[in-house]
């Protein structure tokens, strides 16, 4: 007896083929690219320029301070705005209502956009560490990539997570867009990626303390500057075990607001 039946290809392997489609798509969207990697990169040139003075008593200049926290916020910002504005946009041209009436498992669509927000980031942190070691000075590290690995895989995740949930709480895709980069503006005074964070007042470090991009950019500044600089920080130390721990938690928090909240369908069609 002989079947016609032919298996379905499994999550994995359609999640790899959306991740070409996500890739092909973004990429040629030359102005979103362009915003994407070049704001970043133009904020730490430019803050970079106007803080290069040495920073008392440990060797190194304000230009190298900020890099750390400035590649924080360009990891923030290609998975965080990347997700919230580019799922907003799938949802209200039909693109996921149609993938919804497919075969396709929804794992394979989100693998898609993961990886996507993987290969952005990467490629983010590759240009923002070009930039701090061409024009600032930067040393790379030698010992503590591995601290920066685990930072960086929970910060993508945790950025990844919230900007999803966002995607769903915003009415449309231009509005999704206009909430995200103000959701992350704010965030990146409060969390030190735009001010020395021992310049800011107490109660805005106590505000940007409860969101994952002020431990994001503490843990890159951890990463890439010498250990003397942990001086430099609020508590006086890294705190590596707490940043862990909130990054951690904001992971378990954004899978929970993306279960409650995310939809296929627009606004208008329910």
């Amino acid at each position: 007896m002989t079947t016609n039946d032919t298996a379905l290809p499994g999550a994995l392997s359609l999640g790899l083929a959306r991740t070409t489609v996500e890739l092909r798509t973004f990429f040629r969207d030359r102005s979103s690219v362009v915003f994407t990697f070049a704001l970043p990169v133009i904020m730490l040139v430019l803050l970079g320029s106007v803080f290069s003075g040495a920073v008392a008593g440990t060797g190194i200049t304000g230009s190298q301070l900020f890099v750390g926290g400035m590649i924080a916020g360009g990891v923030a910002s290609t998975s965080f705005i990347t997700l919230g504005a580019g799922i907003a946009t799938d949802r209200e041209n039909g693109t996921l209502k149609r993938l919804r009436g497919t075969p396709m498992p929804p794992l394979a669509y989100f693998l898609g956009k993961v990886l996507l927000v993987v290969v952005a980031s990467a490629a983010e942190v590759a240009f923002m560490l070009a930039i701090g070691t061409a024009l600032f000075g930067l040393e790379l590290p030698t010992g503590t990539w591995l601290t920066f690995a685990w930072v960086f895989g929970l910060g993508v995740t945790a950025c990844s997570l919230l900007g999803v949930a966002l995607s769903s709480l915003a009415r449309n895709a231009r509005s999704a867009a206009a909430l995200s980069n103000l959701v992350l503006i704010v965030f990146s005074f409060a969390s030190g990626v735009y001010v020395p964070v021992s310049a800011l007042p107490e109660w805005l470090s106590q505000f940007g303390a409860l969101f994952p991009l002020k431990w994001m950019a503490q843990g890159m500044r951890s990463a890439f500057l010498p250990d003397q600089l942990a001086s430099h920080e609020i508590a006086g130390a890294w705190e590596h075990g707490r940043i862990a721990l909130v990054l951690a938690a904001w992971c378990i928090g954004g899978l929970v607001l993306c279960l409650v909240t995310f939809r296929w369908r627009g606004a208008r069609e329910r």
